[in-house]
């Protein structure tokens, strides 16, 4: 007999719709999505799909979150068909959902006919403003201006739906509470201000007596952790904006308050919501992968862990085997430095993903990297070989870490012949990842490859991808002796630039900033390293601020790398490190 948690096309038909619950059906299928079920929460979703807005939309993330597993073009665009549909859906006037509404109150008394026509209307506007927030994210990946601009203007209309919908139903709440005690109180409105009541008055909302009967009060906590979802994301998809932006953001009519986000997120992750599994994720995103990369509130690695350790282990329970948790157990476990067990961590999340391709390749991509951490070249080489096949995201990116990897063990042939292929697969030209690769491809195969060089990129990738805390004493102390063993006058000031970051991951101030002096003057290899100058100026600027007398000068090195530079490989991404360093050192000095 078939499993009823997944229940196939048949039983969809047979089953009495006027017993379905939306919200219980759609947390099924994401807690499915969890536990290693992505076929049968698909299934689930795709069967239920033309049901409700509800379903349509757990349908349609279940699509979002494999093309932002990948970041294939295909599966990007596809997901981007499925959030308008879902969106047209919540915005047409005879939507599915209606008719399974009527079926619903047709013994109802009119009170519960409005309440439930309220939750129906705050849902889909929710809805809405989710699916807007998605295709945001999946234009900001692009990394460019256009995509910047589209993607703002999609989330000021989202902005605008979270605030309305999360000052009605916090009205609705207020009225429920106040209306056994005073029953009469509630013939207006009160005024009730939004997550951002600093910035934005609050929009009029429905008066609570007008909407509270007939409404649970479970149901308003639901849409309550539902639409908290939506705003804590939105506000982390600002943080992603790059600080030349954000004053564009801001006339756009919506500010970025991280911290606030943050606990949306965890209130979301605590409620009965479709969504809580999701909030849970994307917590952990955020402190295991955007907060460390970013360096995000002006620290480095270490902020965050402490609440996805905490994260995981309320969660064990629930997810005992998901692929997932074990992924981000073994970031956790990576930004922890302890390597052997992420590598395992991800190992064990690799076996368990067996029908998941996608999250197969976010695994391989993670081993690749252990490897490289641990100086195990040709293990990383297999992974990233492996990924270079597979994968249809960035083969070029995939193919260049191949190459790097395959000449630090020695082979050079292969390396060159990779390097080639490199060439060949550099097809987005505005794609800065892309970018790099090809022209450091180029460099690496001309006149031929050595091994010297290709464990140097290594490194190289190593410390733009902010990995080199996560290697151990012995590991920066044998990638040192390889570094001042280079002579070519060409990685001059990528290889200072490169010896000051981990002289500063050993604690060696004085030498880390000899180092980087030393990469902020070279002239001559700019010509071919254009980003080292800024990015050194940066971590100059970095490490002086952490000494009480020469703070100033660090901040205003800072200054120099935001201004003084540009047009650099990688500048987005240095420029919101600096934004947030500056921003945590404004926090520190005021009152």
């Amino acid at each position: 007999m078939a499993d009823t948690t997944e229940p196939t096309r048949r039983s969809v038909e047979e089953e009495n719709t006027d017993r379905i619950d939306d919200a219980e059906l759609a947390l099924r299928g994401i807690n499915m999505l969890l536990n290693n079920g992505f076929r049968e929460s698909d299934e689930l979703f795709k069967a239920y799909r033309n049901h409700s807005p509800l379903m349509s939309f757990g349908a349609s993330f279940v699509s979002f979150l494999n093309a932002m597993m990948t970041f294939e073009e295909e599966k990007m665009q596809t997901a981007f068909e499925d959030l308008k549909t879902t969106e047209k859906l919540c915005e047409s006037d005879n939507t599915g959902v209606i008719e399974t509404i009527k079926n619903k109150i047709k013994r109802s008394m009119d009170s519960q006919r409005s309440g439930v026509a309220v939750v129906d209307r705050l849902q889909r506007q929710i809805i809405i403003a989710d699916c807007q927030v998605y295709l945001a994210v999946l234009s900001f990946i692009k990394q460019e201006l256009s995509a910047y601009i589209k993607g703002g203007w999609i989330l000021r209309k989202a902005w605008k739906m979270y605030n309305k919908c999360y000052s009605d139903i916090t009205q609705l709440q207020e009225g429920s509470k106040r209306r056994p005690s005073d029953q009469q109180g509630l013939t207006s409105p009160s005024t009730v201000s939004s997550p951002d009541r600093s910035n934005h008055a609050t929009p009029p909302g429905p008066s609570a007596g007008q909407h509270s009967d007939g409404i649970s009060p479970e149901a308003l906590d639901r849409l309550k952790g539902s639409v908290s979802f939506g705003y804590g994301l939105f506000h982390l998809c600002i943080s992603m904006v790059p600080p030349h932006l954000l004053k564009i953001v801001n006339l756009l009519g919506f500010p970025g308050d991280r911290l606030q986000g943050l606990s949306a997120l965890t209130f979301a992750s605590e409620s009965k919501d479709m969504k809580a599994p999701l909030a849970t994720l994307a917590l952990l995103w955020y402190h295991t992968v955007v907060q460390p990369f970013f360096a995000l509130d002006g620290t480095d690695t270490q902020a965050g862990l402490a609440e996805a350790k905490s994260i995981l282990q309320q969660r064990e329970a629930v997810y005992p085997n998901s692929s997932l948790f074990m992924f981000f157990k073994g970031r956790v476990q990576r930004l922890e430095c302890q390597i052997n067990s992420a590598l395992m961590s991800f190992s064990g999340a690799l076996e368990l993903a067996t029908d998941q391709r996608e999250i197969q390749h976010v695994c391989l991509y993670e081993i690749g990297w252990c490897s490289m951490i641990e100086l195990s070249y040709r293990d990383a080489y297999r992974a990233f070989e492996r990924l270079k096949t597979e994968s249809r995201w960035s083969q070029c990116y995939y193919a260049y870490l191949t190459g790097v990897c395959q000449g630090a063990t020695g082979d050079l042939e292969g390396a060159a012949a990779v390097f080639t292929d490199v060439q060949r697969l550099y097809k987005r030209k505005n794609n800065q990842i892309e970018v790099f690769s090809m022209k450091r491809s180029e460099k690496l195969r001309n006149p031929s490859p050595s091994k010297e060089l290709c464990i140097l990129a290594v490194i190289e990738v190593l410390y733009l991808w902010k990995a080199l805390p996560n290697c151990s004493t012995s590991k920066l102390q044998t990638m040192t002796q390889v570094l001042q063993g280079i002579g070519d006058a060409s990685c001059f000031g990528l290889k200072n630039l490169l010896l000051g970051a981990i002289s500063k991951c050993l604690h060696n101030t004085r030498d880390a900033i000899q180092h980087f002096h030393l990469a902020v003057r070279d002239e001559v290899g700019s010509l071919s390293n254009s980003y080292v100058q800024p990015y050194a100026c940066y971590e100059l600027g970095c490490v002086l601020l952490d000494i009480p007398e020469s703070a100033g000068k660090g901040r205003a090195l800072m200054l120099q790398a935001k201004e003084d530079y540009a047009g650099y490989d990688f500048e987005n991404r240095l420029h919101v490190r600096i934004h947030s360093a500056l921003a945590s050192l404004r926090a520190e000095v005021s009152p």
